[in-house]
């Protein structure tokens, strides 16, 4: 069964199975011990640490292990945050960080906004990285976190750019790594970077955390004698062993592997779009990771696709809110404005095949076509163009919106669609309240041509994917997007005008 969700954890890399085996039996002892297995567990606590600390580019007394990669951010902006808490609480933030440097953040996170690749502004986040001079004391910018590539489009941050604008702002830079290490050092001018080792095909359970000489760092909590008080605890030192000869062993073969699987993901970039019709392809086509590519389809439950695709044998994930224990879109997703329902992840792990990959770009199409027809979205197979009807009593979230109807006078009121339909338009109210994605755009769909041209439809929901996935429609389907305003007497009610074009 094809695994296609490398960038959520990568199969255990040979090597790190042979040297976690071995360690086993040579590293079980504590390596603080002066003893015999105790300097022995010391030696390869070492040799570890000198092999990951070369391929973050560090020296290995400023690189610390800690529990898991997010374990280490956390203790990044804590210790970093504290150390410099004379010159602010301000941490400058990419609006599509890691979940992990978000809550580390918290309440002092600024975020800089990105582009509909994923891409940061260098300019921007310089600007933002400005406003925290010319303050009082304590009002400045404490520190500056950017990934070094998106865990959920790929696509790779201006690293280098932006440690240049921290440089001459005096503001310390955190890189977040774990996505791209395995594939290659990041850019040089970083003051902290982490990382996790399940990424990379390492064991889970180990982080990374580099901290540069001379970086003002204060590390929180209860104080500890191991890995220089910054990350407390009984070092698991075969599974560190494991991650830095892991680490060690992708690097060697990162740059073949990055070609054939770049090859490999630009054939799903292409094809997608051909077999499945009403398909995004998000994030940089050209700056990103060689393994990873997502799309979003129109008129697909995210949750039902993924089923459907393990069930034909593929293990993806997806950024959908109708994946998420919340029910709301990815925050990158949200971010960056692109479609979020029926989006899938595919993150190839090393070994991929050509015959997997083709695979999976011919059980594709079926697998969406038979979703769609289940929720009867239009199009689909076997599926009327119109499927809901407007008129007395409506469809199923559908109202009526003839002339001087109740529904058109409530959508009259105060209504930015509305009132940008212009004097005497006709005004269609679509009241989707209550349902979940993708059913508010699918009934947007069969709706839009019971107005004339030039006629709005005004979509009632409450769902947050709406919100990202109306605009999305009418972009894909060269429908107006007039604006949204909120629904007096609903919790959450959003109003969403779309102004029939086409």
């Amino acid at each position: 069964m094809p695994y296609f969700d490398a960038a959520s954890s990568a199969p255990l890399h040979p090597v790190a199975r042979q040297a976690l085996q071995a360690s086993l039996d040579e590293g079980w002892a504590d390596p603080a011990r002066l003893y015999r297995e105790g300097r022995r567990a010391r030696l390869l606590l070492d040799a570890a640490r000198e092999a990951a600390a070369e391929a973050v580019g560090c020296r290995p007394d400023e690189l610390t292990f800690a529990p898991s990669g997010t374990h280490a951010v956390h203790l990044a902006i804590a210790g970093a945050t504290a150390g410099r808490r004379r010159a602010g609480n301000r941490v400058v933030v990419s609006a599509v960080e890691h979940s992990s440097v978000l809550h580390g953040a918290g309440e002092s996170a600024v975020t800089v906004p990105v582009d509909r690749h994923g891409r940061v502004d260098t300019a921007a986040f310089a600007e933002e990285l400005a406003k925290g001079h010319g303050g009082g004391p304590g009002e400045g910018t404490a520190l500056a976190c950017l990934q070094s590539a998106n865990h959920e489009v790929g696509t790779e941050q201006p690293v280098g750019e932006v440690a240049e604008a921290c440089r001459a702002a005096g503001v310390p830079l955190l890189v977040d790594a774990a996505q791209s290490l395995g594939w290659g050092a990041v850019p040089d001018g970083w003051s902290l970077l982490t990382a996790s080792a399940h990424k990379w095909g390492g064991p889970a359970g180990v982080g990374l955390l580099a901290v540069r000489k001379g970086v003002r760092f204060a590390p929180r909590g209860p104080a500890d004698e191991r890995e220089s008080g910054r990350s407390p605890g009984f070092e698991n030192l075969p599974a560190i062993v494991a991650a830095a000869a892991s680490l060690r062993a992708v690097r060697a073969e990162a740059a073949g592997e990055a070609v054939r699987l770049r090859g490999l993901v630009d054939r799903i970039r292409t094809r997608v779009p051909e077999v499945v019709p009403d398909v995004e392809v998000v994030g940089d086509p050209v700056r990103r990771l060689p393994h990873l590519v997502t799309f979003s389809c129109l008129y697909v439950d995210g949750e039902a696709l993924l089923h459907e695709l393990d069930r034909a044998g593929f293990s993806v994930s997806s950024g959908s809110s109708c994946t998420s224990s919340t029910l709301t879109p990815s925050h990158v997703l949200r971010a960056m404005g692109v479609l979020s329902e029926g989006n899938v992840r595919v993150s190839l792990p090393s070994g991929t095949t050509a015959s997997e990959v083709e695979r999976f770009l011919d059980v594709l199409p079926e697998v969406v076509s038979s979703v769609r027809e289940r929720l009867g979205a239009p199009g689909a197979r076997g599926v009327g163009g119109r499927g809901a009807t407007v008129g007395e009593g409506g469809s199923e979230g559908a109202g009526s919106a003839g002339p001087g109807s109740e529904a058109a006078s409530a959508a009259g009121r105060g209504s930015e669609a509305a009132s940008a339909a212009g004097p005497g338009s006709e005004v269609l109210v679509l009241d989707a309240l209550g349902k979940l994605c993708p059913i508010p755009v699918i009934e947007l769909a069969k709706v839009i041509e019971d107005v004339r041209i030039g006629g709005v439809v005004r979509v009632l929901s409450d769902d947050e994917a709406a919100r990202l996935d109306i605009p999305a429609w009418c972009a894909m389907r060269g429908q107006e997007y007039l604006g949204e305003e909120k629904v007096e007497g609903t919790a959450g009610g959003v109003g969403y005008g779309v102004r029939r074009v086409v």
